[in-house]
Parts: structure tokens; sequence; C-alpha cells
């Protein structure tokens, strides 16, 4: 699979995006509860028209969740990579369960 290089978007759930337009492919990354970046996915048959509006957006986590997320079949997606939970979600999954 193609990297695609992403840049860092000022939002509370998206940490970055990027866009391969030979391909047609949205990359983002999202951020976890701290902040951190966690896992990146591609989105597929995404047209360059529809990653500026993404990318012009007073809100990019609302456009991405209006506009993107709730269209899978237009835009199919990939998770490329999974980022591991937290240490301390983790700590506190094993707690519970003990």
């Amino acid at each position: 699979m193609k990297t695609i290089d992403t840049q860092p978007v000022e939002s509370s759930q998206i940490h970055s995006i990027g866009y391969d337009a030979e391909t047609e492919t949205l990359a983002v990354r999202f951020k976890g509860r701290t902040g951190e970046p966690t896992s990146l996915y591609h989105y597929s048959k995404f047209a360059q028209a529809n990653f500026d509006a993404l990318k012009t957006a007073d809100s990019i986590g609302s456009h991405f969740y209006k506009h993107i997320k709730p269209f899978a079949k237009r835009f199919p997606y990939v998770c490329v990579e999974k980022m591991p939970a937290p240490a301390a979600d983790v700590d506190a999954e094993t707690a519970g369960a003990a």
C-alpha cells in the first residue's frame, strides 16, 4: 500500500490528513483521548474536490463525521495502521478483569 504524507490539522478528533491524487485516496490519522496520534485510515474513491472541501472546512472533524464517515460505500476505507491502546487504558481494562 502506498504511503501518503499527512499534515497536522486543527481538530479535536483528527490528528492529520493527506491526499494522493493519483490514487484518489484520503489518509486520515485520528487522535487519542489525550491528543496523541492513533490509527491511520485510507479512504478510496475520494476526489480532489472532496479533499479540498475537507481541508478548508471550518471544522475538519465535523466535516469528516458528516460528509465522509457515514458513506463507507461511496468512500471505502481500510485501517492501514492500528495503534495500540495507551498503557493507562490497558491497565484499567486489566484491573477490571481481575
